[in-house]
């Protein structure tokens, strides 16, 4: 292509590649001249215009802008008004820069002649120049001049001017319009046939938009699924590090009490120990104190004959006669008393032995710590879908619990007597444990102190195919009756008007409705909703912070399906934000399947007799939703879950 229009323009093949071509003309001259006979003459009027400007020797200011808006004008009809961006470019520096330019913006530059051969015959040139006035009218420079410009908007192209070269400007880059498969890079059309990627694979831009879109959107959906496990997880740590910061204060606690018993228990012992001590000190004192005063008692009486005796010996005779046979029975007396002259009490104490036995139990009881009972598994809570389960149990323990330990195993598998798989150092009394999809599992629970695990809880079978949920009574308006089994809503007549009830953030205080506990993980879920054909009712789903004043569809955080029946006649509405599309339903469907798919954004309604799509939302599911059920008007609706998707259920 590019060939063919060089051969046509007469340029010089060796033009360098970085240049291209700007084919101002489809047209050759005579056809020009046939098509826009206005043009000719215009042309001349610049023409003669010029050669009277140069002919006076002076330059009209009126009549070079009249030259001006003429060639201006002609430059609008030939497209050129983006070429004077680029004619600075070429303009030659011999040619004067006044207020209004000379020359039009596509008279440029001329090659010098010497550089490239010419084949030109002047002759056929000078014959056309006469024809047009050309003849004797200023220089030769001008005149050639001004014979290029016009063969220029005829389609000639002289290989004297460059007027047809022009750098390839960037930003002037022709847009591409396919894709190369191969490179993973976008193209121009043309580059498929002449370039490198003759070989390669190609597709339309906008099929590669699309797929390049979807594979972003697909990596995003990847992308928020591992943000939402990491974010789970560094939950899981922060509640791990809590828990740890929790049981180190009990077992400080616990540590503290043992020992202030112990030290207790011990100064007792030392009281004790002292009490009796101190007794048989003063039984000794007391002892020794009164063999102490005996025997000076008896050292006084001794002293008190020595002295008397003494005194006798120089009495007279008479006298000492008379005194000695009275002191001779006093002696006998004396004499014949028994002195004791041994210690009754010894300075020594017996030793005494010390009964700890008591503390050592105590110690003991420190590294001891009794066992937990054994958890309590909340059946009736137990939600599951494809991929996860999410238990939830009570702890029933009066001792310290650490951590649980859910154990499970597989209900067909040979081995169900022992433990298939286990999670380990889970904090809370929930968590929610990865699954394989078709699968039943026996679970059990332990908890875990410093005394060793439970015995397991009592086994909660659960099921792995499709979403399993129920009804949520928290949530539920006054007015609504939920079953035993939690999947059946069932609202009565009421012969007296009710009171107006208190707005309420837990339950639905003016919609009729109850949510259901759906399982918080992302995938896709499927359940069913049965009812009667002539029953007035909302199903759908709903963000767990939707306004429960509002009915639901009414805002931006809930969806839903709305049927009315009056007069014979089915209403079918699919609601958000209060507008629904323009769609008919000539069939009331007796059982309604919902499919929420996280991973598109949206949520779907589907006919499950007919195996019909009714019509599919596309949501922003920023946060987990919640099932909801709405009954405007008396009567029941009963779910159907924890089933394999229909193969007439498909992502739309």
């Amino acid at each position: 292509m590019e060939e063919e229009s060089g051969e046509e323009l007469g340029l010089d093949r060796s033009t360098p590649k970085d240049f291209h071509f700007y084919h101002m003309d489809l047209y050759d001259s005579e056809d020009r001249l046939h098509l826009f006979p206005e043009e000719n003459t215009r042309m001349r009027k610049v023409v003669q215009a010029e050669m009277a400007n140069e002919s006076r020797g002076a330059g009209d200011g009126k009549a070079q802008r009249d030259l001006q808006e003429e060639v201006d004008e002609l430059v609008h009809l030939y497209g050129l008004e983006d070429d004077h961006e680029l004619g600075d470019e070429f303009v030659d520096e011999n040619i004067p820069r006044t207020g209004v330019s000379e020359y039009p913006p596509y008279m440029m530059k001329r090659r010098d002649p010497a550089r490239e051969q010419r084949d030109w015959r002047l002759s056929g040139e000078a014959a056309e120049a006469e024809d047009l006035g050309f003849g004797g009218w200023g220089s030769a420079g001008q005149c050639q001049d001004l014979r290029e410009a016009y063969r220029y908007t005829h389609g000639r192209a002289s290989e004297e001017y460059e007027c047809y070269v022009i750098p390839e400007e960037e930003d002037e880059e022709e847009a591409a319009d396919v894709f190369c498969v191969t490179c993973k890079t976008p193209i121009r059309a043309f580059q498929k046939v002449f370039d490198e990627h003759k070989e390669h694979e190609v597709i339309p831009l906008n099929e590669a938009l699309e797929s390049a879109k979807d594979e972003i959107h697909k990596n995003m959906y990847k992308l928020e699924k591992q943000i939402i496990e990491m974010e789970n997880f560094a939950n899981h740590l922060e509640e791990v590090f809590i828990t740890v910061e929790e049981n180190f204060g009990k077992q400080e606690q616990n540590f503290e009490s043992h020992y202030n018993e112990i030290l207790e228990t011990l100064a007792q012992k030392y009281e004790e120990k002292i009490q009796a001590l101190g007794e048989k000190k003063k039984e000794k004192l007391e002892a020794l104190y009164g063999q102490l005063v005996s025997c000076g008692e008896n050292l006084d009486t001794c002293k008190e004959l020595m002295e008397t005796i003494e005194e006798m010996c120089h009495e007279e005779k008479v006298d000492f006669i008379k005194d000695a046979v009275a002191m001779a029975d006093r002696l006998g007396k004396f004499l014949k008393t028994k002195t004791d002259v041994e210690i009754s009490a010894q300075p020594e104490f017996e030793d005494q032995t010390l009964d700890f036995s008591d503390v050592e139990q105590l110690m003991g009881s420190i590294n001891t710590i009794p066992a937990p009972s054994p958890p309590i598994i909340k059946t009736k809570e137990i939600r599951s879908c494809e991929e996860a389960v999410l238990i939830c149990w009570e702890s029933g323990n009066l001792n310290p619990v650490d951590s649980y330990t859910v154990e499970l195993t597989q209900a067909e598998s040979p081995e169900a007597s022992g433990v298939t798989e286990s999670v380990v150092g889970i904090p809370t009394c929930e968590s929610v444990v990865q699954l394989q999809p078709g699968r039943s599992y026996i679970i059990y629970v332990r908890a875990l102190n410093m005394g060793g695990p439970s015995v397991r809880s009592e086994p909660a079978t659960v099921h792995t195919i499709g979403s399993y949920f129920r009804l949520n009574k928290d949530t539920c308006h006054p007015w609504l009756t939920i079953s035993e089994d939690g999947l059946t809503a069932v609202r009565s007549e009421r012969r007296t008007p009710a009171r107006e009830l208190s707005p309420s953030d837990t339950h639905f205080t003016r919609c009729v409705a109850v949510m259901g506990n759906l399982i918080p993980v992302r995938g896709h879920h499927y359940w069913e909703v049965e009812v009667d054909e002539h029953l007035d009712y909302r199903v759908g789903v709903a963000f767990a912070d939707v306004r429960k004043q509002e009915d639901l569809g009414a805002n931006c955080l809930s969806w839903c399906m709305r049927h009315t029946f009056a007069s014979s006649r089915h209403k079918y509405e699919f609601l958000h934000n209060r507008t629904t599309p323009d769609i008919r339903i000539t069939v009331p469907p007796k059982k309604i399947g919902i499919l929420l798919d996280y991973e598109h954004s949206k949520l779907s309604f589907f006919n499950v007799d007919l195996s019909q799509h009714l019509y599919t939302f596309s949501c922003q599911l920023h946060e987990f939703v919640h099932p909801c059920f709405s009954l405007e008007k008396p009567g029941c609706l009963k779910v159907h879950n924890g089933i394999s998707m229909p193969k007439h259920v498909t992502f739309y």
